[in-house]
């Protein structure tokens, strides 16, 4: 186990969230605006106190990509030297397919582009657990399936946890082990296809999404579970 915590109470935001993630697992957590996901987040990485019990693997090293990343375009830097500050290498720009960025300046990058370079930056280290707070907002579409491709090779290279925070559920369903479904408390959580047929996501998202979701979970769970099989078999 990486993170357990137990009975996280916030006053006004969470109210006895239980949450936990292990090695090799990816994490999405869901929910609508203000229902206390970035919250939880901070309380996980132990930048928020809460009531509760946290308990974290003894120096658990993590990778973090932030939801926003603010770039001042006064202060000149390139990718491959703001890189080097993290320990990061051409390589590394190389696996998260960003290498022709080396010689671009941060504060030009698109989203796109800036998502592939903060992952690099997150993964230098090599973490045993890897956060990612709403990561490609302003990312298209194609993207942000390929990006999300991309965290779940990096996540069998690397044997680490993945706790990816996501409004784009489509994409969601598509690359997570399990889904937790929070709006100040955990409404449910499972597979995705258990969470998407779960009353309360429906009750959270309309029901119309959840009949959208469901027959893509059930679609996409075939193929997904062959090469889930074929990668770790």
């Amino acid at each position: 186990m990486l993170i357990a915590a137990t009975d996280v109470t916030l006053p006004g935001i969470l109210a006895h969230v239980d949450f936990s993630i292990s090695a090799g697992e990816i994490v999405t957590l869901i929910g609508p605006n203000g229902s206390g996901k970035t919250s939880l987040l901070k309380v996980l990485l132990g930048l928020m106190p809460a009531k509760g019990t946290l308990t974290r693997k003894p120096d658990l090293r993590i990778g973090y990509v932030p939801q926003n990343f603010p770039r001042d375009r006064s202060l000149p830097i390139t990718v491959a030297r703001f890189l080097r500050l993290f320990g990061g290498d051409e390589a590394l720009l190389a696996r998260t397919g960003a290498a022709h960025l080396s010689d671009h300046q941060l504060s030009t990058l698109s989203g796109g582009e800036l998502a592939r370079v903060l992952l690099a930056r997150a993964v230098a280290a090599r973490p045993e657990l890897l956060v990612l707070d709403e990561p490609l907002a302003g990312v298209d579409v194609a993207g942000e399936a390929a990006l999300y491709h991309l965290i779940a090779e990096l996540r069998d290279e690397i044997g680490c946890g993945v706790l990816l925070v996501s409004h784009d559920l489509h994409v969601v369903m598509a690359q997570a082990d399990r889904v937790v479904c929070l709006n100040g408390h955990v409404c449910c959580e499972g597979k995705a296809e258990q969470v998407v047929n779960d009353p309360a996501f429906a009750e959270l998202f309309g029901p119309r999404a959840a009949r959208e979701l469901a027959l893509y979970a059930h679609h996409h769970d075939h193929q997904h579970g062959h090469e889930h099989e074929h990668a770790h078999g």
